[in-house]
């Protein structure tokens, strides 16, 4: 079969929960520049889904689902989407422009990388990384009460 037929996507492929998706992805192109594939979006009475393109990655946003139990605005504690871009200090700029709530401002990390950390509108948490700056584990400069490895 023509791969032209199959669905492009990930091995893995995130989902977050908005009540209202139309703002949901209006603010996330908008704001973090990932891209809608608006041919896919589906929609229902009461609900939809659709599925947002941020570089290689694919993830979906979709009403509420009741049957996984979030908690109120259907943010689910403990979770983060991390999301490589071209160029970190220029995507914070826009997001911070657009509104975007700002948890932390870009910063280089011991391993190499370059982060920033935002909230959406719905109290989400994203870190948007600079792609093509982490390094290997070995060469990481920890602080002196970090180690690496797991115990044997």
């Amino acid at each position: 079969m023509a791969s032209s037929v199959r669905w492009n996507a990930p091995d893995i492929v995130p989902a977050l929960t908005y009540p209202d998706l139309p703002r949901a992805i209006e603010w996330l192109e908008r704001v973090f520049g990932f891209r809608e594939r608006r041919e896919a979006r589906l929609t229902w009475p009461g609900g939809g889904m659709a599925w947002m393109e941020a570089g290689s990655g694919l993830f979906g946003v979709a009403t509420p689902d009741e049957t996984w139990g979030q908690g109120p605005g259907g943010v689910v504690p403990g979770f983060v989407m991390k999301v490589y871009v071209e160029d970190v200090d220029q995507h914070f700029a826009r997001a911070k422009a657009e509104g975007a709530r700002i948890v932390s401002e870009p910063q280089d990390g011991f391993w190499g990388g370059r982060t920033y950390r935002a909230l959406d509108h719905e109290g989400y948490r994203w870190e948007m990384s600079q792609r093509g700056r982490d390094l290997a584990a070995e060469h990481w400069r920890l602080p002196p009460e970090v180690t690496r490895g797991a115990p044997t």
